[in-house]
């Protein structure tokens, strides 16, 4: 941070070249507001490549560079004809060429004035020399295109990562409902599976079926292998051949080791495993992914940025992810089991099912919410609903003698050592 207390960008030469090509091939010049950074759909699709290229820059910072750079091709073109080849704007030679392919294969914008009568940023330019950057006034509202539209419908807009999915079964819809949430477009995902039972689901959407893994694999970079555990060296082997170095393959199989994976593919496969549950279906799950030997921490980038809108992701160790699948994956079945006694309890006290069951399933989502939105320890929170000789600790301890915490933590551990007992098995195979 500066005197002033705005951060300086500090970009090296490198990655704003590759930012200005990133949005050259995105195609500026069909972005006719581009005189005013608010095209928050085209940054996102920008600040996915570069942090698949291992730039992490914030959409935020992607669009503050833009502004730096545009202000300095419009201070250039203010100058006299005789200073513009003695000119050095902060670096700007360095990128007047590409700057130029993309400003001025523009249309002109009809109205639109260039002021410099405001200081709008302070930053850093790549030679570490501060500097007072002028913007523009924004150009007027044109109601008859819009940047969304664009991006869906013209190809060269397109993100061209190609997404692939082996398995139809809920957990690749739920991965792709949330995909789709993102910059990834129906056109660029296929799904395989034998059966065709789960394809309406996916159809719907707008995403191609296919019967046949090979062709998926041969159509696809990222591939999700979201098939049962058992299933997975069947597949391994049916798909070997056709995985390149180009490909990063996904496993969602539980208890299935990276080193298995491994084993199957061919020799610096880039695989990474995940472990997602139920509610990504609603794009509230939580996801724990590992990377494999070959995976690099971008292809761990790539991966989150791809599943952020799918709920919590983290990556960790492997050792944690047969742990992330007894709390998580296993653990959604339990707080069923929980709710489903919940709402039991109020029958027998007299309430109606259909309402007791509502109202089980709100109480869980509203503590659930308030339990990760807090911050706090469930214990703090479990604390304030309690008071001295009220209804909840009579409650509580009726639970306590129950064991419910002892049982609780029990199926947790007895659900992670059946992951590691199924990825012993797979190993074997």
């Amino acid at each position: 941070m500066d005197e002033t207390g705005i951060k300086k960008q500090n970009w090296d030469v490198g990655e704003t070249e590759l930012f200005l090509e990133i949005l050259k091939e995105l195609d500026m010049k069909k972005c006719l507001d581009g005189r005013k950074v608010r095209n928050d759909t085209l940054f996102k699709v920008a600040h996915r490549r570069m942090t698949a290229a291992g730039f992490h820059r914030s959409v935020d910072q992607l669009k503050i560079r833009w502004k730096v750079l545009k202000s300095a091709y419009y201070k250039y073109n203010r100058q006299p004809q005789s200073q513009k080849a003695h000119s050095n704007i902060h670096g700007w030679w360095r990128y007047e060429k590409t700057m130029f392919a993309i400003m001025e294969s523009r249309r002109p914008l009809v109205g639109a004035v260039v002021h410099n009568d405001r200081n709008d940023e302070v930053t850093e330019d790549s030679e570490g020399k501060e500097s007072i950057l002028h913007w523009s006034q924004p150009c007027p509202e044109n109601s008859s295109l819009n940047l969304d539209l664009i991006i869906k419908t013209d190809p060269e807009m397109e993100p061209q990562l190609r997404i692939g999915f082996i398995g139809a079964g809920n957990m690749a819809y739920g991965i792709a409902k949330g995909i789709l949430s993102g910059d990834v477009l129906p056109i660029n995902v296929k799904v395989s599976a034998p059966s065709p039972r789960n394809f309406d689901r996916f159809q719907d959407l707008g995403i191609a079926v296919t019967h046949s893994n090979t062709e998926l694999i041969d159509s696809s970079d990222l591939v999700f292998l979201a098939v049962k555990p058992h299933l997975v060296p069947g597949v391994l082997s049916e798909i070997s051949l056709h995985v390149t170095r180009k490909h990063i393959i996904v496993s969602v199989a539980a208890g299935v080791t990276l080193a298995t994976l491994e084993e199957f593919l061919p020799q610096n496969s880039v695989i990474l495993r995940l472990m997602p549950n139920l509610p990504c279906l609603v794009q509230e799950g939580a996801l724990l992914f590992s990377r494999g030997t070959h995976a690099k921490p971008e292809d761990g980038a790539l991966l989150r940025s791809l599943l952020q809108h799918c709920g919590l992701v983290e990556e960790g160790p492997e050792a944690w992810i047969d742990v992330h699948t007894g709390l998580s994956g296993s653990g959604v079945a339990f707080v069923y089991l929980f709710a489903e006694a919940l709402a039991e309890g109020a029958v027998k006290m007299g309430m109606p099912s259909t309402l007791a069951h509502s109202i089980a399933s709100q109480t869980i989502l509203g503590a659930g919410r308030l339990l990760r939105d807090s911050g706090k320890h469930p214990a703090q929170l479990r604390s304030e609903v309690c008071t001295p000789g009220g209804t909840t600790i009579y409650g509580l301890h009726t639970l306590e003698q129950g064991g419910v915490r002892a049982a609780t933590m029990s199926a947790v551990e007895s659900a992670t050592e059946r992951a590691r007992e199924l990825g012993r098995m797979s190993a074997r195979k």
